[in-house]
C-alpha cells in the first residue's frame, strides 16, 4: 500500500492562514483571484483546503498580497504535527 502524502491539518491551516492574511490586507476573494491571476474557485478550494497548491501558486499569491512567500507559512498546524 502506499503511504498517503497529503497532510490534511497543513492544508486546512494553510488555507486559513490564507484567509487572515487576505482579509488584514483587504482584499476580498475576488480580488485576490485577479491579482494573483488564478480563478476565484481555485483561491476558495485553497482556502478550505480542498486542495494542495502548487509552490508557484503560493509565490503569485504572496506577490498579490504584497508578501514574502515565507509569510505564507507563518501559522501553527495544531495536533499530529509533524506526522
Amino acid at each position: 500500500m502506499k503511504k498517503q502524502t497529503r497532510h490534511e491539518a497543513g492544508i486546512k491551516a494553510f488555507g486559513q492562514c490564507l484567509r487572515v492574511l487576505r482579509l488584514a490586507k483587504g482584499f476580498m476573494q475576488e480580488q485576490l483571484a485577479y491579482s494573483s491571476d488564478l480563478e476565484f474557485s481555485q483561491i476558495s478550494r485553497i482556502k478550505r483546503g480542498i486542495i494542495n497548491t502548487s509552490i508557484s501558486q503560493v509565490f503569485q499569491i504572496a506577490a498579490a498580497l504584497g508578501l514574502p512567500p515565507k509569510e505564507r507559512f507563518d501559522f501553527e498546524i495544531g495536533e499530529g504535527w509533524p506526522h
